[in-house]
């Protein structure tokens, strides 16, 4: 039968492939899409919000450059130039300012705009259209500087682009500044508007640094939820794959329960058709054989008396037919010891008891040592008569369990004494098989495949019957208990015993 299981297992595993490899590769295809489709969904997620952010920062710059011209627009406008507190009466016309007085409105200009500022990097700067520096909060050291040849690292001229999206009506440019709080090189992005009247450059700008750390931020977070996803994709994967396998391991301790049903049952059919069998061959050899044998032995021994009682004596003739009944007589007892190994009629006819005290009594004679048999519950000690009658299927266990148990104690046990002990109860029976020998390891002997043989074959008996098998054993006292139910084998026992009874003529 290794064949059919072994191709069984195979269909099995490809079965499992089938279900589980499709699968995983649903689950693996299903995470790469999401995979891919999160992740541009983060890049468009980062541009959109890179845009957005630009634009809400350019207009609030836009917003602050409005608010700094705002502020210095009663000294930029054309009619601050005529003065009415100061002039007489008779001088009403208006005059334009002096160029002193120009100066002071830009001094005044650069005062207002260099008080103004949003945060430690929000400041306001002024330029002439020629790249001198007018005025810098953060930096007054460049003040009074020529920077229209400055160069950011990147090779930009950065104070000439500045210059030219004034002079254009105002506009953005990106460069590369010194930011106050760190002292560092960082990204900025400025917007600057002309006052054409005084030729100047005034703008601000925001540090890009920090639009980039807000979007990392948001990229890393769109990192994490991309993994968590993948992560509840491979929990779910698991998950599947353990489902997979706890439906296989139930499939298979479900077939392995009905395998071993089936092969404990199949065991069972095939020591009840060699008992079946061993029965049949001891009644051809009892009842066939050994009556022809008998019948044969009556003629020469009624032969042999006609030699010896005629006129006429033969002597090689006479030593011929005793050596002839001799032979058959030892043959006669061959057989019959044969029919009694295979299954004793005693064992049908008189029951447990006698079959277990006619077998201790052969073993002893045999082998020269001392086993005694005794029967205690309702048969009592008398041996003669037989007892209530047992199940046949409990009789041929025990009996078997018996001759096992007593061959292995003359074998191997170096025993100088045994003794069997029969109880028949009302639940049950008991057989119990105690020597003197030197013991053994019970837990290595059922363990070991090749040496407990003969006890698993004991329990293999007990099995069917509801029964149960005990050893205990020590150097100089060894006890083998089995014990088989009654009750739950009568209604088998009556089926048995019928069916014994129909096929009787």
């Amino acid at each position: 039968m290794p064949a059919p299981f072994f191709f069984n297992d195979r269909l099995k595993t490809k079965i499992f492939l089938l279900a589980v490899v499709p699968f995983l590769a649903a689950i693996a295809s299903i995470g790469i899409g999401v995979r891919q489709q999160a992740t541009a969904l983060a890049r468009t997620q980062h541009a959109t919000m890179q845009a957005a952010y630009l634009s809400s920062k350019e207009i609030e710059l836009r917003h602050y450059v409005e608010l700094a011209t705002s502020a210095i627009e009663p000294l930029y406008a054309p009619d601050a130039a005529t003065t009415s507190a100061t002039t007489s009466a008779t001088t009403s016309a208006t005059t334009s300012a002096t160029p002193a007085d120009d100066a002071a409105r830009q001094h005044a200009a650069l005062a207002v705009l260099q008080k103004m500022d949003f945060g430690p990097d929000g400041y306001f700067f002024v330029y002439d259209m020629h790249g001198r520096s007018l005025m810098h909060p953060r930096e007054p050291s460049l003040v009074g500087q020529d920077l229209w040849n400055l160069r950011d690292p990147q090779g930009s001229l950065t104070i000439q682009q500045l210059v030219s999206a004034a002079q254009h009506g105002g506009g953005y440019v990106r460069y590369m500044w010194h930011r106050p709080s760190t002292g560092k090189l960082a990204p900025k992005l400025g917007y600057v508007v002309a006052l054409p009247r005084w030729g100047w450059m005034v703008g601000t700008g925001i540090y890009l640094d920090d639009v980039d750390s807000t979007l990392a931020h948001i990229d890393e977070r769109a990192s994490a939820n991309i993994e968590r996803t993948l992560q509840w994709l491979g929990v779910i994967a698991l998950a599947g794959v353990g489902v997979f396998a706890l439906g296989a391991l139930v499939l298979n301790v479900s077939e392995y329960r009905s395998t071993d049903a089936k092969l404990k049952r199949l065991a069972q059919q095939v020591v009840e058709s060699q008992e079946q069998e061993r029965a049949r061959l001891s009644r051809e050899l009892h009842d066939g054989i050994s009556q022809m044998l008998v019948s044969a032995k009556l003629l020469l021994e009624s032969a042999l008396a006609r030699f010896e009682r005629g006129e006429t004596r033969v002597s090689a003739a006479e030593a011929s037919l005793s050596t002839g009944l001799t032979r058959l007589s030892d043959t006669l007892r061959e057989v019959r010891r044969i029919s009694h190994a295979l299954r004793p009629a005693m064992l049908d006819d008189l029951g447990l008891a006698a079959a277990l005290e006619q077998l201790t009594r052969e073993l002893a004679d045999e082998s020269s040592m001392e086993i005694g048999f005794t029967q205690a519950g309702e048969g009592g000690t008398n041996l003669s008569a037989p007892t209530a009658p047992l199940p046949d299927a409990v009789n041929t266990a025990l009996f078997r369990i018996a001759q096992e148990a007593l061959t292995n104690i003359v074998k191997h046990a170096h025993a100088r004494r045994a003794a069997l002990t029969l109880d028949i109860a009302q639940d049950g029976v008991t057989l119990a098989i105690a020597d003197n020998g030197r013991g053994f390891d019970v837990a290595l002997a059922q363990a070991d495949p090749r040496a407990g043989t003969g006890l698993r074959n004991m329990r293999e008996r007990l099995e069917p019957l509801g029964g149960r098998l005990t050893i205990h054993s020590k150097p100089g006292h060894t006890v083998l208990t089995a014990w088989a139910p009654i009750r739950a084998n009568a209604t088998r026992n009556e089926h048995d015993a019928t069916k014994k009874h129909t096929e009787t003529p």
